[in-house]
């Protein structure tokens, strides 16, 4: 790769953090091309044959040797793995490592949802995640990895931070990984490169501070908050621990680290006690730039519970009566834990555990995605969802076909299929076992269910 021209104020920040010496080192690191890493889903059979090595924080992420198409990868597109940058799995680490109790769960800036699938599987059947964008369009593309991902313990919203205030307290832990400047992705975005200014992080600086004043707020007492950017300079990182500890009642929580991974931890001395913040150099570890800081709400701080809701109301959502969620249960071969809702002749599934939690979301959050969306009902007969295909549910009762890698492609660019032997009526496609969607034979053709605006064109 040419050399990356880093701004000259940036330079000058970076000196005066790292030292002349270890500027250069720096330097060096971001000529350096990038390394590949995925993170895999464990609850989905997939073990890739690419050479790879592990992240040594995250028990689920690897580094690749090489950089496969990852599109035309039906794995992939059966949510088998996530390709995510190796500093942010450092949160795996953060929630193992702390034994941070699990429950409802509040990712506030989530797309694309590389850190929402890591809180997803670190939650598994016992918690809910509320990942939440504000951008319209990036909610959109954060509600097609959740689908992928498959765990159906995700609830996608679209909301401005403000839209959160009916819930403060609510949440037994809040991350925000924040808009900011984009320091750390120098080496892979040029487009941060040329919008970056001293300017411009002072501007990041005031909106981490506005979204920060709300989910501060938002945490229960006893409850964590994440905060993280993936930027180097101390208006963004630093400072904002000396903001949440001025505007709120934090404990300082410091994480346990292996000297070998090089992550560098900052003191913070604030009147409430020393706080901490670690830092990812692209020079000292194998990823981009990375902060994040760890801070506890005291248990003494407000705690909101969800309440009974005696007659849920809601202008597009409605609740379906016990007598059909059992029919629901026995008739696709459920666990019986369910609850359901319709939403635009859809049914939805959630964990009946979390159902008051998510009923009290609904009411003042804007939904995008919830649980796992199983189709509709027609008479007798059931049109099931690509949302159902992907996920961990069952699907008893439906014939399967296993597709080599050229099907599968041909699957997912919605050509017609050409398969031998295929049963008529719905038939669940595989690849390596792994669920890629529906066709339904008709005898004379074959209809592909793949979503048409998952098509892939390449």
């Amino acid at each position: 790769m040419s050399e990356i021209q880093l701004p000259k104020d940036f330079e000058s920040q970076m000196r005066t953090l790292l030292g002349k010496q270890e500027f250069e080192d720096f330097k060096a690191a971001v000529n350096q091309a990038p390394r590949t890493s995925i993170r895999l889903n464990p609850a989905k059979p997939f073990s890739p044959n690419w050479p790879r090595t592990p992240i040594p924080w995250s028990e689920h992420g690897f580094f690749l040797e090489e950089r496969p198409s990852f599109t035309l990868d039906p794995a992939f597109q059966a949510g088998a793995y996530y390709v995510q940058e190796a500093s942010s799995m450092f949160i795996e680490h953060v929630l193992k490592s702390l034994k941070i109790p699990k429950g409802i769960y509040l990712d506030l800036a989530a797309a694309p949802g590389g850190k929402s699938t890591l809180l997803s599987t670190f939650l598994g059947d016992e918690g809910t995640l509320v990942a939440n964008e504000v951008i319209q369009s990036r909610a959109q593309i954060l509600k097609e990895n959740a689908i992928k991902w498959g765990l159906g313990n995700i609830i996608v919203t679209n909301n401005d931070p403000d839209h959160f205030e009916p819930l403060e307290g609510f949440f037994d832990l809040v991350l925000v990984d924040a808009p900011c400047s984009g320091e750390g992705m120098f080496r892979k975005d040029p487009q941060a490169r040329e919008e970056w200014s001293p300017d411009h992080v002072m501007l990041c600086s005031s909106r981490q501070k506005r979204i920060m004043d709300k989910a501060g707020a938002l945490v229960k007492g006893g409850g964590y908050l994440i905060y993280s950017t993936c930027t180097f300079n101390g208006q963004e990182n630093e400072e904002m621990i000396k903001f949440l500890t001025e505007e709120f009642a934090f404990d300082p929580i410091q994480v346990p680290l292996d000297p070998s991974w090089n992550i560098v931890e900052s003191q913070v001395e604030t009147p409430d006690g020393t706080f901490f913040g670690y830092r990812f150099f692209p020079h000292k570890v194998e990823g981009e730039g990375l902060f994040i800081t760890v801070l506890k709400r005291p248990d003494s701080a407000s705690t909101q519970e969800p309440g009974k809701i005696k007659d849920f109301k809601h202008p597009v959502l409605k609740s379906i009566n016990e007598r059909e969620e059992y029919g629901f249960d026995t008739e696709l071969g459920f666990d019986g834990k369910g609850k359901y809702y319709s939403l635009n002749d859809s049914v939805f599934r959630i964990d009946q555990k979390f159902f008051r939690h998510f009923e009290r979301i609904a009411v003042h959050l804007s939904l995008r995605y919830f649980g796992v969306e199983l189709g509709k009902k027609q008479k007798n007969d059931w049109i099931p969802s690509h949302e159902w295909a992907l996920s961990n549910l069952p699907k008893n009762g439906f014939a399967t076909h296993e597709l080599n890698l050229d099907q599968a492609v041909d699957f997912f660019r919605k050509n017609d299929q050409e398969i031998s032997d295929l049963p008529i009526g719905w038939v669940l496609l595989t690849y390596q076992n792994l669920p890629l969607g529906w066709v339904k034979n008709l005898g004379n053709r074959v209809n592909n269910y793949f979503p048409k605006e998952w098509r892939i064109r390449m």
